[in-house]
């Protein structure tokens, strides 16, 4: 026990209740272990799968893991962390991310040791009637203390009586599953209490709740996200998945270590003291990228990836420390030309337009040859002007 209560509980960001894991566990049986997921885009991401691997982690102690895909709830939007009503999503748009996420959760998942999912099965059947007794269990005095919806009601902002069902049937999925633990998000932390609050009024023991950090981005600020282009693909190609890992900042390689490597604790520790003492981040990150690749592709992959890397950044001499940039989009986009100049790579925009006709620039190693080239907020790349010009920036 003391062996899983370790295991599980790293890199979570809260348990409750607290002691809630250990009391789980002295039940001697296979613990019913939920988690949702929300089809709004078609590709999981490495965000995505702090979670996941947490799931595996269940799978590996023998647990009852249930990958619940939220196409009910989907139809619906979470408001979780928004400062505008979510767009809803069709039928058709949700059933197709649904069947892209089964076809890629297995790249971390065991199949024969999950369980697939969908809250309508259980939530279409309850109708017009039953959804508002459902909304009898819960206040609006409650709604609002959640944060995002406090924030939005003290500015006036319009809050839609359909979101106040979003983390009622997210709770309603605990009490049909009969969830003994709920994983989730920091930024769902009130929709899983809510769980725990609607097991209680249906005579259920409540669930336990646990939270893991959200991972940042490339950019190193905000969650990694497909909508703000940050993200690395789970399905992203190997070259491309190394390379991005490879661009992201020293302070923040740490994070993805803890959030994202299999490697014990201590490996990581000692990676870290080895650092301080002297060792190149840049090598440390290495190993991180050959993990990760290794995982969703595999090994040989991940090391082609790893020597085409190295021919096209080492090779060409680039400096052991790049200079970290941070650049405003316009409208959460910006040109290449702009990005050049803001970055001090180049004088303006007009030098720009000639180095790229020269053939002098380059983003993570690939020549820019068209100069209308735009790039999105939230990404992050290395820019690389002649020979000895760098800059790691990231859009924001």
């Amino acid at each position: 026990m003391k062996q899983q209560i370790a295991e599980l509980a790293r890199g979570t960001d809260e348990i409750l209740p607290d002691n809630g894991l250990e009391e789980k566990l002295k039940k001697g049986r296979p613990l019913v272990v939920k988690v949702g997921f929300d089809p709004t885009a078609p590709d999981l991401h490495l965000g995505h799968t702090v979670l996941i691997n947490k799931m595996r982690q269940f799978q590996e102690f023998g647990h009852d893991v249930i990958f619940l895909i939220g196409d009910f709830t989907g139809m619906i939007g979470d408001p979780s962390g928004k400062n505008s009503t979510r767009p809803a999503l069709s039928e058709e748009e949700i059933a197709e991310n649904a069947r892209t996420y089964k076809a890629q959760i297995f790249r971390i998942l065991d199949p024969e040791k999950t369980r697939i999912d969908f809250n309508s099965r259980w939530t279409n059947e309850l109708g017009a009637a039953g959804l508002i007794r459902l909304a009898s269990r819960h206040t609006v005095a409650r709604m609002l203390e959640r944060d995002d919806f406090a924030k939005r009601y003290a500015a006036g902002q319009p809050i839609s009586i359909h979101e106040f069902l979003y983390p009622l049937v997210q709770g309603h999925d605990s009490v049909a599953l009969k969830a003994d633990v709920e994983l989730g998000g920091t930024d769902q932390k009130f929709n899983l209490l809510v769980g725990r609050q609607l097991q209680q009024a249906y005579g259920q023991e409540p669930q336990l709740v646990m939270t893991t950090p959200l991972l940042e981005g490339l950019d190193g600020v905000q969650k990694m996200s497909k909508s703000l282009g940050n993200y690395i693909g789970i399905t992203d190609p190997a070259g491309d998945m190394f390379g991005k890992l490879m661009s992201i900042s020293d302070e923040l390689m740490w994070r993805y270590f803890e959030l994202l490597s299999f490697r014990p604790l201590g490996d990581i520790e000692g990676l870290r003291k080895a650092v301080a003492e002297g060792r190149n981040p840049r090598d440390v990150k290495f190993e991180l990228a050959d993990e990760i690749v290794a995982r969703f592709h595999d090994r040989k992959a991940a090391e082609a990836a790893h020597a085409e890397f190295v021919a096209r950044f080492q090779k060409g001499a680039m400096p052991e420390d790049i200079e970290e940039v941070t650049v405003a989009t316009r409208d959460g986009v910006l040109g290449i030309a702009y990005i050049l100049k803001e970055a001090g790579l180049v004088s303006s925009t007009g030098e720009a337009f000639r180095m790229i006709k020269q053939g002098a620039v380059r983003v993570d190693g690939d020549r820019v040859e068209d100069r209308s080239t735009e790039l999105e907020a939230g990404s992050a790349h290395i820019y690389q002007v002649g020979k000895r010009k760098f800059a790691r920036v990231h859009l924001t």
